[in-house]
This record gives C-alpha cells, structure tokens and sequence, in this order.
C-alpha cells in the first residue's frame, strides 16, 4: 500500500508544499511538475522494486490523478499532462484504476478539513469528476467506476469481485512464507546430506569386504 504523493521520505516533503495553505498558490504548470516529481521518484524507489519482488501494489492516486486536477482542474491540456506523467514513470500503467464516483458537493461535504487543493472552488472539482469518467469512458477495461454513495460492504465486494477477474494475478508469483523458506532449508540441507552419504557409500564397495563399516561411512552418518 502506498500514495501519492506522500509515498516516500521525498514524497512527504513535496506533499507539504502541494497541500499546505501556507505554500500559496502555485503555478499550474509547476504544480503538475511538482506532482510528475513525485510521481517519478515513487515509482522509482517503491513501486518497480516492489514489482520485481514479486509484490502486488495499490497506490492511493497515480497518474489519472494528475490528468483530471491539474489537466481539467487546472485547464491545462490532459495530454499534455498525460505526458509529462508517462515519461516520469517511464510508462509503468496501472493493471486497474478504480473510481469512487460522487458529485463533488458531496464528496467535498463530508470532509472535515480541506487541504490546499480541496479548498478550490466547486466548478475546480466539477471539472476533475467528469475528466475521470472520460479516461474511465475511453478505458473501459482499466477502470471500475463505483457509486461512491453505495455503502461500505457493497463497495468492497465490487471490489473483490471485479479483481478477482483480474487475469495478471493469477500470473504473479507468490513468494514463500518464511515457514516454506524453512521446509525448503531443511529438504535441501536433508538431500545434500544423502548425496554425501551415498558418494560415501559408493566408495567404501570399492575397498575390500572387510573394510565395509569403515570410518567414512560412519562421518557420513553423522553428518
């Protein structure tokens, strides 16, 4: 489990300038920078390694996100953005991208506080839910769109559900829980001590009969 930003010791600090009201207003164009920084070092320093061992990984937001607030929020071009965030992660695209999909009055009425970006106006907001649902329009296959007024249990059966179809999980390989490590020591460990007790073996039938319970035999069996 990680996010964006905020997902590395690097990421804490740029996610302080993002959000901070102190901050003030940033550029549009620096903040989508900003973000695609970000983004860059994530994938980088936890998502690819992740990957390579092997490891399924969930991120609170990714690059739609910054395609929808600062492509549509801030009216730059999607595209543009879209870019700016391929080539940050070097066009590492997410298996699925799933959407709680609510009117932005509503979503924004059940916060507490709001942060730099959840303090925009209304339209802002506006703008950002219908740019998701045109990438999840043009996607299909890469997006679940779910009512985020649904309850809780609902919400996560869909959930289960729609990733229980995914076909790349089922080609993820597990890795060994430490007891399988440990079964897996012990076996190995249990035939190297039956090779060496067999090259033992077979070289004490070369000596003559008398010889047979010779000490080689018995180190082996020790062993």
């Amino acid at each position: 489990m990680s996010r964006e930003p905020g997902g590395t010791p690097l990421g804490v600090d740029l996610r302080k300038i993002l959000l901070s009201h102190s901050t003030g207003v940033i550029s549009p164009r620096a903040e989508a920078l900003l973000y695609a920084a970000d983004r860059a070092h994530h994938v980088f320093s936890v998502i690819r390694p992740a990957l390579e061992a092997g490891d399924i990984v969930i991120t609170d937001r990714y690059f739609d996100s910054s395609i929808a607030y600062q492509g549509a929020g801030r009216v730059l071009e999607p595209g543009e953005v879209a870019r700016i965030s391929r080539w940050a992660t070097e066009s590492l695209f997410p298996t699925l991208t799933i959407i709680l999909d609510l009117p932005a009055e509503i979503g924004l009425g059940r916060l507490k506080k709001k942060d730099r970006l959840e303090s925009e106006p209304l339209n802002f907001h506006e703008r950002i839910r219908q740019e998701y649902l045109q990438l999840a329009l043009l996607d299909p296959e890469r997006y679940l769109v779910l009512d985020g007024q649904m309850s809780v249990e609902d919400i996560h059966t869909a959930i289960i559900t729609r990733v229980a179809e995914l076909p790349a999980l089922s080609k993820v390989p597990k890795k060994p829980s430490l007891r399988s490590r440990q079964l897996q020591a012990i076996v190995k460990s249990g035939a190297i001590v039956q090779a060496r007790a067999k090259s033992a073996s077979r070289a004490v039938t070369h000596k003559p009969a008398k010889k047979v319970a010779a000490k080689p035999t018995t180190k082996a069996s020790k062993k």
